[in-house]
């Protein structure tokens, strides 16, 4: 397929590659220069502008930051119009950034309206996932789009996931980085307690991760530097999946828990320490240094 991929940050560019590899024709577009040079080295067809990156797509990809990147792009604004004014009818737009539900509706209506389909289909797995191809999408759309997306999708992971109408995918997504944000906290804290009290970092890591205390930040992504050697937490907190990033996903579920009247207090309190972690200057590291928080400093 002739695929245009918009947006090439940590998750976006091996994404990008990965359907590169598997034979798809890719027009990628990134504001940053340095992140379009690293796949044009890797052979990856590199747009001058997100305009003409759509130019022939029959698959428009986007990972974008926040909210108002992704409607910037497809709505556009005062100065200027967005991508749907450029899209052909017929083209399958995928957006994979992690934005509220009510952005990803916008901008579905908008393609709706010039027969554009459109699903949102955010993802987990980090870095590590995006680089293997093994992300985990959650969609929401309908089920005849998730099924043309589908040949693509597989190309990036390994688990698909239909959440429900347009907005579920983002819906979904809120939820679990919810989750994932007060786990690594309680993780972090629970190692801090016990570096305090002697115990050797990476011992407790593996007692508590074969006893009930088990979670995903034990597994794959534990907080303390030296544990895993693949961890971020190992690599000064570089890379990965940022502070500032979680931050505003937290921000996202608890917008999202007013307006739907639910009760979400370690979510809210989760976005609290993040938010005091990022005043702190540590924006911009990997969200699982927030373990420097907790610890007990020499």
């Amino acid at each position: 397929m002739n695929i245009a991929f918009i947006g090439l940050g940590h998750m976006g560019a091996p994404m990008a590659l990965n359907l590169h590899k598997a034979g798809h024709t890719v027009r990628a577009f990134d504001l940053s220069p340095a992140a379009t040079q690293k796949l044009a080295e890797a052979g990856v067809g590199i747009a001058p502008s997100a305009e003409d990156s759509v130019a022939g797509a029959e698959v428009v990809i986007s990972m974008l930051p926040a909210s108002r990147h992704v409607e910037g792009l497809y709505l556009g604004d005062d100065t200027r119009p967005g991508l749907m004014a450029r899209i052909e009818p017929g083209t399958l737009v995928i957006d994979s950034s992690t934005i509220a539900a009510a952005s990803s509706r916008k901008v579905a209506d908008a393609g709706a309206a010039r027969g554009i389909p459109v699903i949102d289909a955010p993802v987990s797995g980090g870095t590590g996932g995006a680089v293997a191809g093994t992300l985990t999408f959650m969609v929401g759309g309908e089920a005849a789009h998730l099924e043309r997306a589908r040949p693509v999708l597989e190309k990036m992971g390994a688990n698909i996931f239909h959440a429900g109408g347009v907005g579920a995918g983002q819906a979904a997504k809120i939820c679990n980085n919810m989750l994932l944000g007060i786990l690594m906290i309680g993780t972090s804290e629970a190692l801090a307690l016990g570096a305090a009290n002697g115990l050797d970092p990476q011992v407790l890591s593996e007692i508590m991760r074969r006893s009930s205390g088990g979670n995903w930040a034990l597994e794959k992504y534990n907080p303390f530097p030296g544990v895993m050697a693949a961890a971020p937490a190992s690599k000064g907190y570089a890379g990965g999946f940022g502070t500032d990033l979680m931050l505003k996903d937290l921000g996202l579920a608890s917008d999202n828990a007013v307006s739907v009247g639910a009760a979400t207090p370690l979510g809210a309190l989760a976005r609290s320490l993040y938010a005091a972690h990022s005043l702190s200057g540590h924006g911009p590291l990997d969200f699982s240094s927030i373990i420097q928080l907790l610890q007990k400093q020499p």
